[in-house]
């Protein structure tokens, strides 16, 4: 046998072996959407959404159509290994913008991808722009001697087209709820929309923190309305009344047939000193999930914020709850900072999360206090996952309604990632007439505890409902941009026993509608109604604000910077969750647009580095990167 022959037949045999070894993986092979787990979690149902007003509200049926009950879900598959990061690599980012984008071209995106969440960062407990806490909450989380840090997860490879609003989403551990974007509608067919105010703020912060570290957040995350109210706008307060509303209309900067209208409320401003008495009731999860240092160190470090900003009528009390639940400090004036710093001392993570125990138990002290004159609210800081017991919002609420009904308000408060509930966090706050946030540093925590705590804690207004009746003569089609989980039937704006949202002092609360103008026409674009209720109050009262021809600006330029920056936000959010209503729309288009609109503010600043980031990334992932 000659040396070619036996060279050729040792080729033929190893071909051979190849294709034998190779077949069976690609036959059983499958597109990377269908090999992923999407099932909800067994002892939670996600939100189906129901119509009981389908003959008068026949036309939004569609618009308003929730995703399938698949939306809801957590991930399951592996992440490939990938190279370890620096533990600061990614907070350093957040100072230096060309870090953010080193290496990263910066054209657009063709595809906007769902990214596997990252760990959690001690490093981003320092906060945005801000130096580590003098607690050093980050030494504390740094490995020890022969340890690593934990490798950040790879994007997941480019699809072609942007991900359908109503597909399965995945992002290890983490849950959320998808909602299917709000459709156009023919203004001629149905001109009313109606919608609850909603001042959350959890998605935008969620998000932030996946730019942050370098991952497009899941298009799930994304709540269009919780970007937008993130950012505070240069709304006049009203001179009299809980609050006024702000209307402003110009041309899109994504299509020359399109305008977009801006609806923003103003609540009135009350001084720390003016508020009302408070009694909070801090329930805190000291479950074994809750030990990173991101989770249940950094929460403690928040409620010492709350309380350093607290009058000296306010009352704290502490429960815990883990796989039982603890009095830890009964009600104890604000003003003893010593011994509710002891108390938060001596918690320690481990166990279980019966969750809905601590609820009950939280409420029974915060209804002792609730009155007309006094603010009763229980502050929930956990990453929102619980598993003994009531583990879903209906359950657990089912057992504290009569309190909710008694005056008791809820914030919730999200921590941590790997198996942050943000559906839960976010269900609960709607119907405990309360707000969610979600902290990722010691900056946050301050802006929540320190800078909105008086927002937070006076209600001025309850079951805040906005109606908008679009003029047919005037505006042939237009869609809510946002607001899909904050939907109210037409027929029930009028209804004062249907809930709404709540409103705090000096809360803003901005929508906007993206909308197609008749030609020629004069007449005004629309009506704008407020229906609200006083803080203890049962029947509403109800104003209208026209929105005139003179409202609306001949070009974009010639509006307000917030319109500007609003339109800028809520387009990256669009975006962003993948809405095929925007997927002709330009990041590189909202970046400039926000760039304009900053007007020395820092946290507008921050979101101009996080397009430049989501660009960056999407761009990546476009190529497989």
């Amino acid at each position: 046998m000659s040396q070619t022959f036996l060279k050729r037949r040792l080729s033929q045999w190893g071909s051979a072996l190849l294709v034998a070894c190779t077949l069976p993986a690609c036959m059983s092979s499958k597109p990377a959407a269908e090999g992923v787990s999407a099932a909800p979690q067994a002892d939670y149902k996600p939100r189906v959404a129901s119509r009981d007003d389908a003959t008068h509200d026949g036309a939004k049926d569609e618009r308003r159509e929730k995703a399938p009950t698949g939306a809801v879900a957590q991930a399951t598959t592996a992440q490939p290994k990938t190279p370890k990061a620096a533990p600061h690599a990614f907070a350093d980012a957040e100072h230096d913008e060309s870090a953010a984008v080193e290496g990263a071209p910066m054209e657009e995106p063709s595809a906007v991808m769902v990214a596997a969440p990252p760990p959690p960062s001690p490093a981003t407990l320092a906060g945005a722009g801000g130096a580590p806490h003098p607690m050093e909450l980050a030494k504390r989380a740094a490995p020890g001697p022969g340890k690593s840090m934990p490798s950040l997860p790879m994007r997941k490879p480019a699809q072609d087209k942007l991900a359908p609003a109503d597909a399965d989403t995945t992002h290890q551990g983490n849950t959320f709820e998808n909602w299917k974007p709000n459709a156009f509608t023919e203004t001629a067919k149905d001109s009313l929309s109606t919608f609850a105010a909603d001042v959350d703020t959890a998605s935008y912060t969620v998000a932030r923190r996946y730019l942050q570290q370098g991952n497009l957040p899941p298009t799930s995350a994304v709540r269009v309305e919780e970007f937008v109210n993130y950012f505070k706008y240069r709304y006049a307060p009203p001179e009299k009344g809980a609050f006024t509303v702000h209307l402003e209309a110009a041309p899109s900067p994504f299509d020359a047939k399109r305008h977009f209208v801006r609806v923003g409320v103003q609540g009135k401003v009350v001084s720390r000193s003016q508020r009302k008495p408070a009694h909070l009731v801090f329930l805190i999860d000291t479950s074994g999930s809750m030990a990173s240092q991101d989770k249940l160190p950094l929460a403690k470090e928040a409620i010492k914020i709350a309380v350093k900003n607290l009058n000296e009528n306010d009352t704290v009390a502490i429960v815990t709850y883990a796989g039982s639940t603890r009095d830890v400090l009964s009600p104890t004036p604000a003003t003893d900072v010593k011994r509710i710093h002891a108390a938060l001392d001596g918690l320690e993570s481990g166990g279980g999360t019966a969750m809905g125990s601590g609820m009950e138990m939280a409420y029974k002290h915060a209804v002792k206090k609730a009155s007309g004159q006094v603010v009763s609210r229980v502050v929930v800081l956990t990453d929102g996952d619980a598993n003994i017991g009531s583990v879903s919002p209906e359950s657990m609420l089912e057992s504290i309604r009569k309190y909710v009904a008694e005056g008791v308000t809820l914030t919730t408060v999200g921590f941590g990632m790997g198996n942050y509930r943000d559906d839960m966090m976010e269900k609960l706050a709607d119907k405990g007439n309360g707000n969610s946030f979600y902290v990722d540093s010691y900056k946050e925590a301050k802006k929540v505890f320190e800078t909105q705590l008086t927002g937070t804690l006076e209600v001025i207004a309850k079951d805040v409902k906005l109606q908008v009746e679009f003029n047919p003569a005037a505006v042939s089609r237009y869609r809510l941009v946002g607001y899909e989980n904050r939907d109210v039937a037409d027929k029930d704006f009028r209804d004062d026993k249907v809930d709404a949202g709540e409103i705090g002092a000096g809360h803003n609360v901005t929508a906007l509608y993206e909308v197609e103008l008749v030609k020629g026409a004069t007449e005004s674009l629309a009506t704008v109604r407020v229906r609200a209720k006083a803080p203890n109050g049962t029947e509403a009262s109800e104003q209208a604000f026209p929105l005139e021809r003179s409202l609306l600006r001949d070009s974009l330029e010639a509006a307000s910077p917030d319109f500007r920056f609003a339109l800028a936000v809520a387009a990256t959010a669009d975006v962003l969750r993948g809405n095929p209503a925007a997927e002709g729309w330009s990041l590189a288009t909202a970046q400039k647009l926000a760039e304009g609109a900053v007007g020395g503010d820092a946290d507008r600043a921050e979101f101009v580095r996080l397009v430049t980031q989501a660009r960056a990334l999407s761009g990546a992932s476009a190529r497989g990167r």
